[in-house]
């Protein structure tokens, strides 16, 4: 099933901490969006990049309009207090 976007992507970002201290960040909107980093910064700047690709290869192949690249990403309060 293709999400419908309008003119805006918004996409939410979710923030986990692995086992060996490293964090991982998704996101929820473009499954298989998902990047490790080493610190929470290193992990959202992972992902956002990993997505604008993914959205820049749809628009390529004519799955999205050329005005999904008007990006925003939203990283929930929670998110960026949770140690």
């Amino acid at each position: 099933m293709r999400p419908a976007y309008d003119r805006k992507v918004k996409l939410t970002i979710d923030l986990e901490r692995e086992d060996d201290g490293r964090w991982i960040a998704e996101a929820l909107e473009l499954p298989g969006v998902m990047c490790y980093g080493q610190t929470r910064e290193e992990a959202i700047s992972n992902t956002q990049r990993l997505a604008i690709k993914v959205i820049a290869d749809r628009i390529a192949h004519g799955e999205l309009p050329s005005s999904s690249l008007a990006v925003s990403f939203i990283i929930p309060d929670e998110q960026l207090t949770s140690k």
